[in-house]
């Protein structure tokens, strides 16, 4: 089973954050953040103008992002955790 996002949507995996800090600490799972960076791994065509055409994805598969907190929508494939999240909810494109 494969997913395609529909418009302007992006399937993205998140990338964990790092269970240890800088000074050797391993951090608890009650301590851990929520992972605001990950990988895309699929987008929609694009976001539908007025005039009727495609506007073209800004991001490409393979880009790694930065989204907000709360942004998107989680959903479960193949025992993966993804996130759906529309084009205009992330915040950058990390290199």
């Amino acid at each position: 089973m494969s997913v395609k996002p529909l418009e302007d949507r992006l399937l993205v995996e998140p990338i964990e954050n790092e269970t240890k800090t800088a000074s050797g600490i391993f951090l608890p799972e009650s301590a851990k953040e929520k992972p605001v960076r990950g990988k895309v791994v699929a987008t929609g065509p694009g976001r539908r103008l007025e005039n009727g055409k495609l506007a073209e994805m800004s991001v490409k598969v393979g880009a790694t992002v930065i989204y907000g907190k709360y942004a998107g929508s989680e959903v479960e494939i193949k025992g993966k955790k993804l996130l759906i999240i529309k084009e205009s909810e992330l915040l950058g494109v990390i290199g």
